[in-house]
């Protein structure tokens, strides 16, 4: 059989398999999208697949390889550590944990101080909620319409659609929803009830919004004044997306509660923590044993994180992403120039992008020509008609060249057949 032919069925294995051992809708939309191959390997800013076509990844696992796919300097901490003990006891002190604390103490905003470290940004999220609960004596959480904090029960009670909030309703806390950077609605619900508060600093999933330059700063003093834990959930800005270490720091805004993941594993390793000013974290101290987690802080995901922070900061990946931000954006709004009909707004921070598209049908077309050209990306998932850029902060000015021309072309196309979608 020829090499070919054996990575054909390879593929067409696995998309069976997945059709019967996990979800035929999934495989149904993966089709449909055009992504009827098996990814095979990454390095950088690019994906092969198994037959060896390379696309260039604008979407980065939503924020998860910040530090490109296979960094180098992040698989070697990982191996060391891996031979050494990947993971712990629990029971003696591990110098790992140990130095990420330290490490997410320093980077974070202001005085927050204490971590938890976990295995992921909805159990970052999910140990928020209950910090500021026992925290305050409170069970009143004030969330945003459109926002996403994950799927466990906790964090999809806090999250604002309903396609997936309902059928799992009631859901935990006494939650109430509130249209994101709307300051005179959040003022009449924020209370002396409200044990947290709790925000996407710029709202991914729900189409890449950007708060107006007061609105953080003025949910901070409300906080302040009822005695509300701010908490900013940094799970897809956090860590150098957008131009700064923390989303936040854009609006001089430190928060009592800092939730991270994704892009804390430098896309090698699963992990999230929240961070806490020292006087939240009262409780904690009290009784330790509130909050625990059997994986979380494991030696080998703490080493992927410290070896990712560490990059970062020695590669100027922030002010890379500032950079490369801005090029990228300026790009996207020429051609927004040329096709009006088509682009509602080009809109975003540093190397976190969105495409907001008059129709949603076209952003089905556009995804799929832009795979079939080498080029990954998708919507966002609460807002369709969205499109998300999320490269590496490591992409190059030539990739983003060759991104932007396939782009122009795509949507060429999308405005010959706008009528049809």
């Amino acid at each position: 059989m020829k090499d070919q032919d054996q990575k054909t069925l390879i593929v067409e294995d696995t998309i069976a398999k997945y059709e019967k051992y996990l979800n035929p809708s999934t495989a149904k939309l993966f089709r449909f999208m055009g992504l009827n191959t098996v990814e095979d390997r990454a390095i950088g800013s690019v994906i092969y697949d198994i037959h060896g076509k390379s696309y260039i990844d604008c979407l980065g696992g939503y924020g998860v390889f910040s530090v490109g796919h296979c960094n180098p300097k992040v698989i070697e901490a990982v191996k060391i550590q891996l031979e050494k003990m990947p993971l712990s006891s629990k029971l003696l002190f591990s110098k790992a944990t140990g130095d990420l604390a330290e490490l997410l103490a320093e980077i974070t905003p202001g005085d927050l101080t204490y971590s938890f470290i976990t295995n992921s940004g909805t159990e970052s999220v999910e140990g928020s909620l209950k910090l500021a609960c026992v925290h305050t004596g409170r069970k009143k959480v004030v969330s945003a319409l459109n926002a996403f904090h994950g799927k466990s029960i906790g964090s999809l009670s806090v999250s604002g659609r309903d396609l997936y909030r309902k059928p799992f309703e009631s859901l935990l806390f006494d939650v109430e929803l509130v249209p994101f950077n709307d300051i005179p609605t959040i003022e009449n619900v924020v209370d002396e009830d409200t044990a947290a508060v709790i925000l996407e600093v710029i709202q991914g999933e729900g189409g890449i919004i950007i708060p107006s330059e007061d609105y953080l700063p003025k949910v901070r003093e409300l906080c302040n004044k009822t005695g509300a834990i701010l908490i900013l959930d940094e799970v897809q800005t956090g860590l150098g997306r957008t131009g700064a270490m923390f989303a936040s720091e854009h609006y001089n805004v430190v928060p009592d509660i800092i939730t991270t993941a994704k892009a804390l594993g430098g896309g090698v390793m699963p992990i999230g923590a929240f961070t806490a000013r020292p006087h939240i974290w009262e409780k904690y101290i009290e009784s330790p044993f509130l909050h625990t987690s059997t994986f979380g802080a494991n030696p080998l995901a703490c080493a992927a994180a410290i070896a990712a922070i560490n990059f970062i900061k020695e590669e100027g990946l922030i002010e890379r992403s500032e950079i490369m931000g801005k090029y990228f954006l300026e790009g996207l709004k020429e051609i927004q120039e040329q096709h009006p009909a088509v682009i509602k707004e080009v809109r975003g921070k540093g190397l976190m992008i969105g495409i907001d598209l008059f129709k949603e049908g076209v952003g089905g077309f556009l995804i799929a020509e832009l795979i079939d050209k080498g080029v990954i990306v998708a919507y966002t998932l609460n807002n369709p008609k969205v499109m998300r850029i999320e490269p590496p902060l490591i992409i190059t000015k030539e990739e983003i060249d060759y991104v932007l021309k396939v782009f122009k072309d795509a949507f060429a196309k999308a405005e010959e057949i706008l009528e049809d979608l």
